[in-house]
């Protein structure tokens, strides 16, 4: 019983984080355009009216990609340890993690596509092209600290990183700390890499055809992902944390810089931004790769 509360209680926290992190990235990307923007509660209030208002659905596997989704995302955030916090005793796998990610994705992907709005299948084909693109570079990272610690586990890997920032991976690693930024940054959706909601062109995409609850939905499965995804980061690179302020503080300031950073760059179409991710964070992966084979077990 205690197993599934705690389950519960860390999937609310995951996705009011995620929204909390959400919010802070409008208010920054508003400043940066000289506009006062939204506060930063505005995403809380966002989902609130999205689940108030009617729901469209057009049959049973729209609803059941869109609970995917969500759940996929929510699977995986039970596998990222906060301050050695997890809703069950695990070392937190990055190779699990990895698979459930994707479910989250596919999920989201098999909801919109049966809509039949071909804007939605459009940004769902983009958004699968992209995936191959820092799934890629990612999967090199991972390999990278197999070859070095022979593990994959978040927990141990973090306690290898105690001791201060020169510990970091971030400091150790900059080869696959970079690679990492750059594969995040195509993770989230964020300019240059936001070529599957593009508004000016394919009506924001996959979110064509949601509205109501599957809107709501959405809201916090990207929530979620964000929460992932940035924890991925402060637990691999960054030293962790030794508690849940300090983890939310890295995860905020990991997101503030790439909210910052998309808004100096322009749209690629997907090819080129499948190539740039190859090239770019394909490449700072593989060197990093060699270095640590090359190194050896630490």
């Amino acid at each position: 019983m205690m197993e599934v509360l705690n389950v519960i209680g860390y999937s609310f926290f995951v996705m009011a984080a995620g929204l909390l992190y959400m919010g802070i990235g409008r208010k920054v990307a508003a400043r940066l355009h000289r506009r006062y923007g939204p506060p930063v509660w505005q995403c809380y209030v966002d989902v609130v009216k999205c689940f108030s208002r009617k729901s469209i659905s057009h049959n049973f596997i729209m609803d059941l990609g869109s609970m995917m989704g969500l759940s996929g995302l929510l699977g995986a955030a039970m596998f990222i340890p906060i301050a050695g916090f997890l809703p069950f005793p695990s070392q937190g796998p990055i190779i699990v993690i990895l698979y459930l990610m994707p479910i989250g994705y596919l999920g989201m992907a098999m909801g919109v596509s049966a809509s039949g709005n071909p804007l939605a299948a459009i940004g769902i084909g983009r958004a699968l092209t992209l995936m191959i693109g820092y799934e890629v570079p990612f999967a090199t990272i991972v390999l990278s600290f197999i070859a070095t610690y022979s593990s994959t586990g978040l927990v141990p890997l973090q306690a290898v990183q105690a001791g201060g920032i020169a510990n970091w991976h971030m400091m150790t690693m900059p080869f696959g700390f970079a690679a990492a930024l750059i594969a995040l940054m195509g993770m989230l959706g964020k300019k240059p890499f936001d070529t599957m909601i593009a508004p000016s062109e394919i009506a924001s995409g996959p979110m064509v055809e949601l509205s109501g609850k599957f809107l709501g939905l959405a809201f916090l499965q990207h929530a979620a992902a964000i929460f992932v995804e940035t924890g991925l980061i402060v637990l691999l690179f960054l030293g962790g944390a030794s508690n849940v302020f300090e983890f939310i503080g890295k995860q905020a300031a990991v997101y503030i810089v790439m909210a910052s950073l998309s808004e100096l760059w322009a749209r690629y179409r997907v090819e080129q931004a499948t190539k740039f991710l190859w090239i770019s964070a394909g490449s700072l992966a593989l060197v990093q790769l060699v270095i640590n084979m090359i190194i050896g077990r630490k």
